[in-house]
């Protein structure tokens, strides 16, 4: 699938997978508790039957996250930045990405992605102790969603507390 497409906003929901990338992600969300390296081999195959495609980095995302592999959630968060930013005509490196408003932060999927997908890279890059790398995405996420639809303030609050101490 191409991400840039025109029906990305529905492929963040899944839709737009072959049937076979669709059930190695299935077999692979069954599969994650149980046997973890099985669930890896059937996330590998909907990789490569559907390269780029939102819901693969998602599940992938969320297989690393939840078996505690941080590092390697992480990459694949910037891999989902690429995809979005592609999607949404930005530049591929964070980084390079104008400080303004994303409109519809909250309606557009892809916009969603994208923003999520920061909020995803500074949250892990808080825990893998890069406050730099978390300082500056979280910069960045504030400036794309002022409004803070996605949440990003919340750890953005929690990195200065962690900066200055928290009695509490």
């Amino acid at each position: 699938m191409d991400p840039l497409s025109a029906d990305f906003d529905d492929a963040v929901l899944g839709a737009g997978l072959p049937p076979a990338a669709e059930s190695a992600l299935k077999a692979a969300g069954e599969l994650r508790g149980s046997e973890p390296a099985e669930a890896m081999a059937k996330l590998m195959l909907a990789m490569a039957l559907a390269p780029g495609h939102p819901a693969v980095l998602i599940a992938f995302y969320r297989h690393h996250f939840y078996g505690h592999r941080l590092a390697a959630a992480r990459d694949i968060a910037r891999r989902a930045l690429a995809v979005g930013a592609a999607a949404l005509g930005l530049p591929t490196v964070w980084r390079e990405v104008p400080r303004q408003p994303l409109p519809e932060a909250w309606t557009n999927a892809r916009t969603r992605f994208y923003l999520f997908a920061l909020k995803g890279y500074a949250y892990l890059s808080l825990r893998l102790d890069d406050p730099v790398e978390a300082r500056d995405a979280l910069s960045l996420l504030r400036a794309l969603d002022p409004e803070d639809r996605v949440g990003g303030q919340l750890l953005e609050d929690v990195r200065v507390r962690a900066l200055v101490g928290d009695d509490e």
